[in-house]
């Protein structure tokens, strides 16, 4: 059982900057992918950018060039630097990890609990 925990999350201005982070209770080192997703209210959650293992990054179009994702795997730590942040970025975010499991199963994710990011215009 692996167990994340957002924080970082605020209030900010349009065009400012928020640094989210997600302490997990165990190795991310081993997960195979790790990701920050965000819920706006009567929105479905959305994929906001993940990490491989192996460094490989992948983000929503709406995010390209402003958000950057990146990990510690000595402190089990993800993070998700906002930058020129805009009204429409205003959600809940959540971190996401995923753990691949024996042959035949399939693998195991986790979420955290999350953290409100809100932008003002």
């Amino acid at each position: 059982q692996v167990q994340l925990v957002e924080s970082g999350g605020g209030l900010v201005q349009a065009g400012g900057s928020l640094r989210l982070s997600c302490a997990a209770s165990g190795s991310i080192a081993s997960s195979n992918a790790m990701g920050w997703y965000r819920q706006a209210p009567g929105k479905q959650r959305e994929l906001v950018a993940s990490m491989t293992s192996s460094g490989n990054t992948n983000y929503a179009d709406s995010v390209k060039g402003r958000f950057t994702i990146s990990r510690d795997d000595a402190k089990n730590t993800v993070y998700l630097q906002m930058n020129s942040l805009k009204p429409e970025d205003t959600a809940d975010y959540y971190c996401n990890a995923l753990y691949s499991r024996p042959l035949g199963y399939p693998p195991r994710t986790y979420w955290g609990q999350g953290t409100q990011v809100t932008v003002s215009s």
